[in-house]
C-alpha cells in the first residue's frame, strides 16, 4: 500500500493506493488562504500540516495502516517557507512554526524583486540559459529577495527555506530537503545539470546554507519518526521519498511520462504540461521564458529524471470559482453548467479575459486584470457562466500553442483536475485546442502521481513508466465538434484583447 499526499492551494488530499494502482482509501481536508492585501497570497504552512495530519488519519482508519510501505508527497510549487533554526530543531518532534505565513505561487507582490533579477543576471535570456525559466512573481526567489528587502528581521532569522510539500516531509521525518521538480520552481537550480546553481546563488548575494539538499522526486529521504507517527497514524519507520511539485506529479498521475502525451490541467491554475527527453528552453519570440522548464519526476535514487515544458494561467477553474461566488453564490456547479450548455457556443459575442489574479503565462504580467468585453442586456447569467469556461479554454489554447511551438510531438492530449469532470468544459477545451481531449480513469491527480512514486521508489514497480503503464487508463474520448470555427473565430478576437487593454490595465487606479 503506497500513500500520496497534495498539499493543494484550497485543501490537502490524501490517498491510498495498492500495487495493482486501486484507489483504496483517500480523504481530503480544506481551508483558504490569507489575501492582506490585493495581489498578495499567504497561507499558514501549519495549516497544511493540521490539514495533512486528519486527511492521513482518516485514510489509515479505512486501512491496514501496517501495510503501507512508502509515503510520496505533492503539493504547490513555489510557495515560501521560512525557517528559522529553532524549527528544524522541533520537525519531526513537535508542530514547526514558520517564521512568517508563506507567500504562495499566485502572490504577486514581487514584481520590483523580479526587475532586480534581470538586472543582476544581465538579461531574461541569461537566466532562462540556466534556471530554465523568466523571473516571475510566482517563483521562488523573488520571495527570498522581498523578505530581504521588506522584513529585515525576519530574514536576518532564515536558517532555511523550503516549498509546502517539503514542509510536510520535515514534519513528518525531520529531514530538511527538496527535489528537483520543485526546486526548478525556485530560479535558483541549474537546470540542465539539476544542482543548485552556484553562480546564481552568488549573483543574489544569499547565504548557500538556507538552500535545501535536492536530489531526484523518487528517492527516499527520511522516515516517519515516533511523533509524527502519533500525529499522522502512519507507522514508525515508513519511508518518505522526495516527491515532487503538483505539476510533475499530476503528469505522473495522468501517464504523461514519455514524450507524445499532453496534461491539460484546469485546476486553480490552468496548466499546459508536456514531456522531454532533454531540457528545451523557451529562448525564442519577443519575450523568452513565456513557458517553464523544469525537472520531470520521473528519477529516483538510481537513474536521473527527464523535463518537462510546462505553461501555467493564474485563474482557470479559480475563475469559474469566482464567478459563482458574485453570480450565484448558492448555486452549484452543475446548475451553471447547465445553464451555459443551453446558451450557443461564442456567446452572442461576449469574451471573459480570466486574469484574475494577474497572468503568468502567456502574458508574465502581475497587473493583468480580467473583464467582460461585449456585455449587453440581451446577455444572461448563463452567458456570463458560459464565456468564463470558454474564455479560460481560449487562454488554454493560447498556452497550449506556446508549449508545442517549442518542438514538442503531440500525440494524445490527456484532461485532469476539477474541470476536466464537466463535459461541457471538455468540449469547450477540444473546440479550442483543435484536438481531442482524454480523461484518465482515475481524478486524483497530484495525489495519485505521488502514490505511485512512492511505489516506484520501493520497487513495487521497476520504473515510473512502467507503473504509469499499469496503473493509468484513458476513459473519456472528446474530439473537436461542430463549434470549432466558431471558437477559432473568437480566438482570433481574444487574442487581440490583451495587447488593446494593456495600457489601461496599467494605468494607475
Amino acid at each position: 500500500m503506497f500513500i500520496g499526499a497534495d498539499i493543494g492551494t484550497s485543501s490537502t488530499k490524501v490517498v491510498a493506493v495498492d500495487r495493482f494502482g486501486r484507489v483504496v482509501a483517500q480523504a481530503s481536508s480544506t481551508y483558504d488562504f490569507d489575501r492582506p492585501q490585493p495581489g498578495w497570497s499567504e497561507q499558514d504552512p501549519s495549516v497544511w500540516w493540521r490539514a495533512a495530519c486528519q486527511a492521513m488519519r482518516q485514510v489509515c482508519a479505512h486501512i491496514d495502516a501496517r501495510s503501507i510501505q512508502c509515503v510520496g508527497l505533492s503539493g504547490q510549487m513555489h510557495g515560501s517557507v521560512f525557517l528559522d533554526a529553532a524549527a528544524l530543531e522541533d520537525a519531526g518532534r513537535r508542530e514547526v512554526t514558520a517564521i512568517r505565513p508563506a507567500l504562495m505561487w499566485n502572490d504577486q507582490r514581487t514584481a520590483t524583486e523580479c526587475q532586480q533579477i534581470t538586472q543582476a543576471v544581465g538579461s531574461v535570456e541569461n537566466l532562462v540559459h540556466i534556471a530554465g525559466n523568466a523571473p516571475l512573481t510566482g517563483f521562488t526567489l523573488p520571495k527570498i529577495l522581498w523578505l530581504r528587502a521588506h522584513e529585515p528581521p525576519h530574514f536576518a532569522r532564515l536558517a532555511a527555506f523550503c516549498m509546502p510539500k517539503d514542509f510536510i516531509r520535515l514534519c513528518l521525518t525531520g529531514m530538511l530537503g527538496s527535489d528537483v521538480g520543485d526546486a526548478a520552481g525556485t530560479l535558483l537550480l541549474d537546470v540542465d545539470q539539476r544542482i543548485w546553481s552556484t553562480h546564481l546563488v552568488r549573483a543574489f548575494g544569499l547565504d548557500p546554507s538556507i538552500l535545501p539538499p535536492v536530489v531526484e522526486s523518487g528517492a527516499v529521504v527520511g522516515q516517519v519518526l515516533p511523533w509524527a507517527s502519533v500525529q499522522t497514524g502512519i507507522p514508525e519507520g515508513t519511508p518518505v521519498i522526495a516527491g515532487s511539485g503538483d505539476n510533475q506529479c499530476g503528469g505522473v498521475g495522468a501517464g504523461v511520462v514519455e514524450p507524445g502525451t499532453l496534461l491539460l490541467t484546469l485546476g486553480t491554475s490552468g496548466v499546459v504540461y508536456a514531456h522531454s527527453s532533454h531540457p528545451l528552453k523557451d529562448l525564442g519570440g519577443p519575450t523568452p521564458g513565456r513557458v517553464h522548464t523544469m525537472c520531470s519526476a520521473t528519477g529516483n535514487d538510481a537513474r536521473r529524471g527527464a523535463w518537462t515544458i510546462t505553461g501555467c494561467m493564474l485563474s482557470a477553474a479559480g475563475s469559474l470559482e469566482w464567478a459563482r461566488s458574485v453570480l450565484a453564490p448558492g448555486a452549484t456547479y452543475d446548475d451553471l453548467m447547465n445553464e451555459a450548455a443551453r446558451v450557443a457556443p461564442g456567446c452572442d459575442g461576449l469574451l471573459f479575459m480570466p486574469h484574475l489574479t494577474g497572468e503568468r503565462c502567456p502574458y508574465a504580467d502581475p497587473q493583468a486584470r480580467g473583464g467582460w468585453i461585449g456585455l449587453t442586456r440581451s446577455h444572461s447569467r448563463a452567458h456570463l457562466v458560459r464565456s468564463v469556461i470558454e474564455g479560460v479554454c481560449l487562454g488554454m489554447a493560447q498556452v497550449f500553442d506556446l508549449v508545442t511551438s517549442l518542438g514538442i510531438e503531440t500525440q494524445q492530449v490527456r484532461i485532469g483536475g476539477g474541470g476536466a469532470r464537466s463535459p461541457l468544459w471538455r468540449q469547450i477545451l477540444a473546440d479550442c485546442i483543435g484536438h481531442e481531449v482524454f480523461t484518465v480513469d482515475n481524478d486524483e491527480g497530484p495525489a495519485f502521481g505521488a502514490a505511485l512514486l512512492a511505489g516506484s521508489a520501493v520497487r513495487e514497480f521497476d520504473s515510473i513508466e512502467q507503473a504509469c503503464a499499469k496503473c493509468v487508463h484513458t476513459a473519456e474520448r472528446t474530439p473537436p465538434g461542430p463549434a470549432r470555427r466558431t471558437m477559432q473565430q473568437a480566438r482570433a478576437r481574444y487574442d487581440g484583447l490583451y495587447p488593446a487593454l494593456r495600457a489601461t490595465m496599467h494605468a494607475p487606479a
